[in-house]
Protein backbone atom coordinates (compact mmCIF):
# COMPACT_ATOMS: atom_id res chain seq x y z
CA UNK A 1 0.00 0.00 0.00
CA UNK A 2 1.30 3.32 -0.97
CA UNK A 3 0.95 6.47 1.04
CA UNK A 4 0.11 9.95 -0.49
CA UNK A 5 1.99 12.54 1.12
CA UNK A 6 3.04 16.19 -0.12
CA UNK A 7 6.94 17.13 -0.34
CA UNK A 8 6.45 18.91 3.30
CA UNK A 9 5.36 15.59 4.36
CA UNK A 10 8.84 13.36 3.32
CA UNK A 11 10.46 16.79 4.48
CA UNK A 12 9.28 16.27 8.18
CA UNK A 13 10.02 13.02 8.12
CA UNK A 14 13.22 13.21 6.90
CA UNK A 15 13.95 16.05 9.77
CA UNK A 16 12.76 13.47 12.09
CA UNK A 17 14.95 10.43 10.97
CA UNK A 18 18.02 12.67 11.15
CA UNK A 19 17.12 13.95 14.52
CA UNK A 20 16.22 10.54 15.74
CA UNK A 21 19.43 9.09 14.44
CA UNK A 22 21.84 11.92 15.45
CA UNK A 23 20.13 12.97 18.67
CA UNK A 24 17.69 10.10 20.10
CA UNK A 25 19.78 7.08 19.17
CA UNK A 26 22.36 8.62 20.58
CA UNK A 27 20.80 9.05 24.14
CA UNK A 28 19.34 5.63 23.59
CA UNK A 29 22.85 3.99 23.65
CA UNK A 30 24.12 5.83 26.42
CA UNK A 31 21.22 4.79 28.57
CA UNK A 32 21.41 1.33 27.83
CA UNK A 33 25.27 1.29 28.67
CA UNK A 34 24.53 3.30 32.14
CA UNK A 35 22.50 0.96 32.88
CA UNK A 36 24.25 -2.48 32.20
CA UNK A 37 26.80 -1.08 34.21
CA UNK A 38 24.16 -1.44 37.16
CA UNK A 39 25.12 -5.25 37.18
CA UNK A 40 22.94 -8.03 37.00
CA UNK A 41 20.79 -7.31 34.21
CA UNK A 42 18.02 -10.76 34.47
CA UNK A 43 16.67 -8.13 37.22
CA UNK A 44 17.56 -5.18 35.75
CA UNK A 45 14.55 -2.77 35.21
CA UNK A 46 16.32 0.11 34.00
CA UNK A 47 18.59 -2.02 31.60
CA UNK A 48 15.16 -3.34 29.79
CA UNK A 49 13.57 -0.04 29.65
CA UNK A 50 16.31 1.26 28.37
CA UNK A 51 16.43 -1.50 25.70
CA UNK A 52 12.91 -1.22 25.27
CA UNK A 53 13.12 2.51 24.49
CA UNK A 54 16.30 1.62 22.06
CA UNK A 55 14.22 -0.49 19.97
CA UNK A 56 11.35 1.64 19.91
CA UNK A 57 13.15 4.48 18.29
CA UNK A 58 14.97 1.93 15.88
CA UNK A 59 11.50 0.71 15.19
CA UNK A 60 10.03 4.36 14.10
CA UNK A 61 13.06 5.00 12.39
CA UNK A 62 12.05 2.01 9.80
CA UNK A 63 8.88 2.91 9.66
CA UNK A 64 9.60 6.57 8.38
CA UNK A 65 11.66 5.61 5.73
CA UNK A 66 9.78 2.57 4.67
CA UNK A 67 6.96 5.11 4.29
CA UNK A 68 9.40 7.71 2.47
CA UNK A 69 10.68 4.55 0.04
CA UNK A 70 6.81 3.60 -1.08
CA UNK A 71 5.27 7.34 -0.79
CA UNK A 72 3.33 8.17 -3.81
CA UNK A 73 4.16 12.08 -4.01
CA UNK A 74 0.95 14.32 -4.36
CA UNK A 75 0.76 17.87 -5.16
CA UNK A 76 -1.26 20.23 -2.42
CA UNK A 77 -1.80 22.68 -5.26
CA UNK A 78 -5.62 23.40 -5.94
CA UNK A 79 -7.74 25.96 -7.86
CA UNK A 80 -8.32 28.93 -5.73
CA UNK A 81 -12.05 28.17 -5.83
CA UNK A 82 -11.84 24.72 -5.34
CA UNK A 83 -11.03 22.34 -1.79
CA UNK A 84 -7.70 21.28 -1.81
CA UNK A 85 -4.72 19.79 0.71
CA UNK A 86 -4.17 22.22 3.63
CA UNK A 87 -7.24 24.26 3.12
CA UNK A 88 -9.70 24.66 5.91
CA UNK A 89 -13.37 23.79 5.18
CA UNK A 90 -16.51 24.92 7.26
CA UNK A 91 -19.29 22.78 6.54
CA UNK A 92 -22.52 22.47 7.42
CA UNK A 93 -24.80 19.28 7.97
CA UNK A 94 -28.41 20.04 7.69
CA UNK A 95 -29.39 17.13 9.98
CA UNK A 96 -27.77 17.98 13.22
CA UNK A 97 -28.54 22.08 11.81
CA UNK A 98 -24.72 22.50 12.67
CA UNK A 99 -21.45 24.14 11.33
CA UNK A 100 -18.20 22.37 11.42
CA UNK A 101 -14.93 23.18 10.30
CA UNK A 102 -12.45 20.89 9.72
CA UNK A 103 -8.54 21.00 7.53
CA UNK A 104 -8.08 18.57 4.93
CA UNK A 105 -4.66 16.55 5.31
CA UNK A 106 -2.30 13.79 4.42
CA UNK A 107 -2.98 10.41 5.78
CA UNK A 108 0.01 11.01 7.67
CA UNK A 109 -1.29 14.04 9.43
CA UNK A 110 -4.72 13.13 10.05
CA UNK A 111 -6.31 13.84 13.56
CA UNK A 112 -10.29 14.01 13.44
CA UNK A 113 -10.26 15.25 17.50
CA UNK A 114 -8.37 18.25 16.12
CA UNK A 115 -10.32 18.26 13.13
CA UNK A 116 -7.74 17.29 10.27
CA UNK A 117 -9.57 15.24 8.12
CA UNK A 118 -6.80 12.97 6.25
CA UNK A 119 -8.10 12.99 2.01
CA UNK A 120 -8.03 9.35 2.14
CA UNK A 121 -11.31 9.38 4.51
CA UNK A 122 -14.71 9.33 3.46
CA UNK A 123 -15.43 13.12 4.26
CA UNK A 124 -12.16 14.11 2.63
CA UNK A 125 -12.79 12.06 -0.41
CA UNK A 126 -16.61 14.07 -0.41
CA UNK A 127 -14.82 17.44 -0.05
CA UNK A 128 -11.47 17.45 -2.06
CA UNK A 129 -11.84 19.32 -5.24
CA UNK A 130 -15.10 21.34 -4.28
CA UNK A 131 -16.29 24.50 -4.17
CA UNK A 132 -18.32 26.70 -2.00
CA UNK A 133 -22.09 26.15 -2.45
CA UNK A 134 -21.56 22.30 -3.60
CA UNK A 135 -23.69 19.69 -1.41
CA UNK A 136 -21.54 16.67 -1.10
CA UNK A 137 -22.49 13.13 -0.15
CA UNK A 138 -20.38 11.48 2.55
CA UNK A 139 -20.91 7.83 2.41
CA UNK A 140 -19.58 6.54 5.58
CA UNK A 141 -20.73 2.83 5.16
CA UNK A 142 -22.36 0.19 3.17
CA UNK A 143 -25.78 1.29 4.81
CA UNK A 144 -24.88 5.41 6.49
CA UNK A 145 -24.02 8.63 4.64
CA UNK A 146 -25.13 11.84 5.38
CA UNK A 147 -24.84 15.52 3.48
CA UNK A 148 -23.25 18.42 3.79
CA UNK A 149 -22.82 21.93 2.06
CA UNK A 150 -19.54 23.52 2.10
CA UNK A 151 -20.07 27.07 3.04
CA UNK A 152 -16.30 28.52 3.39
CA UNK A 153 -12.98 27.85 2.56
CA UNK A 154 -9.55 29.26 3.74
CA UNK A 155 -6.62 28.58 1.50
CA UNK A 156 -4.19 30.70 4.58
CA UNK A 157 -5.00 27.76 7.04
CA UNK A 158 -1.87 27.51 9.16
CA UNK A 159 -1.09 24.55 11.09
CA UNK A 160 -1.91 24.91 15.09
CA UNK A 161 0.68 21.63 15.60
CA UNK A 162 2.41 20.89 12.31
CA UNK A 163 3.66 17.88 13.40
CA UNK A 164 3.16 14.20 11.84
CA UNK A 165 1.35 11.52 13.70
CA UNK A 166 3.66 8.38 15.62
CA UNK A 167 2.62 5.33 15.97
Amino acid sequence: MFDNLTKSDIKKMEEEIEYRKLVVRREALEAVKEARAQGDLSENFEYKAAKQDKNRNESRIRYLEKMIKTARIISDKSEPDEVGLGDRVELYIPDDDETETYKLVTTVRGNSLKGLISIDSPLGKAIRGRKVGDTVYIKVNDSYGYEAQIRGIDKTAEDEEDTLRSY
